[in-house]
């Protein structure tokens, strides 16, 4: 069984896969509690693998999106395969505190702050920017690296930040901006 704040299917609104009609599969729980989070991720449901399977074959994409919460807490290989077999192209989006399970397709890392980087690598690194020092996160080995405004209010800061150090790219909450879940 695993405690499930919410299943639902959207466009992915952030990172290298912006746009791509996802699955997401949201956990309950967190192992940090960060001042900027926008999920309530404490309230769930618990359900069986075999819930969430059926939950999700109404939807006509083949990507699904772990999330959370941290997702880390709840997830295993068994799930991983479950969903593999199910035809899913698997992905995370990890605090990076907690070491993941084999198999997952890709790995997105938004680490914060003063929370130590377990993760040996990841496909994506996105930093939600809040005026920290954001250029040790560059060390966490990764194919993209974003950063992310908090709000409206410091998207320029960031974009700023960015001109200066262009090994960064800009990624926004675009399913905010556009209102969509």
């Amino acid at each position: 069984m695993r405690k499930i704040n919410e299943i639902f299917y959207s466009l992915q609104g952030e990172g290298a896969h912006a746009g791509t009609p996802s699955i997401f599969i949201r956990f309950s729980g967190c192992n940090l509690r960060c001042a900027f989070c926008d999920t309530r991720h404490e309230e769930g449901t618990w359900m069986t693998d075999e819930e969430i399977l059926g939950s999700i074959s109404p939807y006509p994409t083949p990507h699904v999106i772990l999330t959370g919460g941290e997702p880390a807490l709840s997830i295993d290989k068994e799930l991983i395969d479950l969903l593999h077999k199910a035809g899913k192209h698997v992905s995370i989006e990890t605090n990076g505190t907690r070491s993941l399970p084999q198999g997952i397709d890709w790995i997105t890392c938004s680490p914060k702050e003063g929370a130590p980087v377990v993760l040996p690598r990841a496909d994506e690194i996105k930093v939600v920017y809040v005026e920290q020092d954001v250029e040790r996160y560059r060390k966490i080995p990764a194919s993209l690296y974003f950063l992310q405004p908090c709000s409206r209010k410091n998207t320029h800061e960031v974009i700023d930040y960015i001109l200066t150090h262009p090994w960064w790219r800009l990624s926004l909450q675009t399913h905010k901006y556009i209102d969509i879940p």
